[in-house]
């Protein structure tokens, strides 16, 4: 009996952990997105699909700096073709910069609303459709059962949604599967003149549900993440401190 008992809850880790976007991945694609380390930290070390993720910015610097990091997601999201939502409150996203990336922006579908309940509902109704590769929200606040809502139509569609919470001052819970916090970080400078690099980010993920939290050093180079290596890490802590 208490094998029995081992086994059913077993398997029933597993299958939460599959509604909820940890699908094991098959031999030698499990870094999916390129974010090494980042990815090492969620359960079985995949990054979560057909889940919301939510990621929160103090203030503009960290919204465009997170709107960035999502836009290398969607690289790799939409490298099999397929479109994107992203429904904006600020209007401060300027389509042609997504190419630095790699997506093209007519395959993106921007829509500006200006309350928090109406990018809500465009957002709820648009995880709805299957064929899109993912959907991407700016908000203000969001309260539990309003995540919980977006978390159980991508659980039907099993398309990837994205939180942008714009100047958010208030955190609470929320159904989302991760949360994160994105700062921008200088370029690398090529040649001595300092600007010239690639885009570089502090990814700190906040709250992982079934996983680990941590902080990384991540840039975008050559069309791809590129985690930054554990001694540039320790000396720019030791530059900063």
């Amino acid at each position: 009996m208490p094998d029995t008992k081992r086994d059913i809850v077993s398997r029933l880790q597993k299958d939460i952990l599959q509604w909820e976007g940890y699908r094991p991945p098959p031999d030698g694609t499990r870094d999916l997105m390129g974010l090494g380390p980042v990815e090492a930290t969620f359960p079985n070390g995949v990054f979560p699909l057909g889940a919301i993720h939510e990621l929160v910015c103090g203030n503009t610097e960290q919204a465009t700096a997170s709107g960035g990091f999502i836009t290398g997601l969607l690289s790799v999201l939409m490298q099999n073709g397929g479109v994107c939502v992203w429904i904006g409150l600020s209007g401060n996203l300027y389509p042609s910069a997504l190419k630095a990336f790699g997506v093209d922006p007519d395959k993106v579908i921007f829509i500006n609303l200006l309350k928090d309940k109406d990018v809500l509902w465009a957002m709820e109704e648009s995880l709805k459709c299957g064929g899109l590769a993912a959907v991407i929200g700016e908000l203000r606040e969001i309260d539990f059962k309003q995540s919980r809502r977006l978390q159980l139509a991508v659980e039907q569609s099993r398309v990837t949604g994205f939180i942008l919470r714009n100047q958010s001052d208030k955190i609470g819970s929320t159904a989302c599967v991760a949360r994160w916090k994105i700062k921008p970080l200088p370029s690398e400078p090529v040649d001595g003149l300092p600007g010239l690099g690639f885009p570089r980010w502090q990814v700190e993920l906040l709250r992982v549900r079934n996983g680990q939290q941590g902080k990384w050093i991540i840039e975008w180079s050559d069309g791809k993440f590129a985690p930054v290596s554990e001694p540039v890490i320790k000396q720019q802590e030791l530059m900063a401190g």
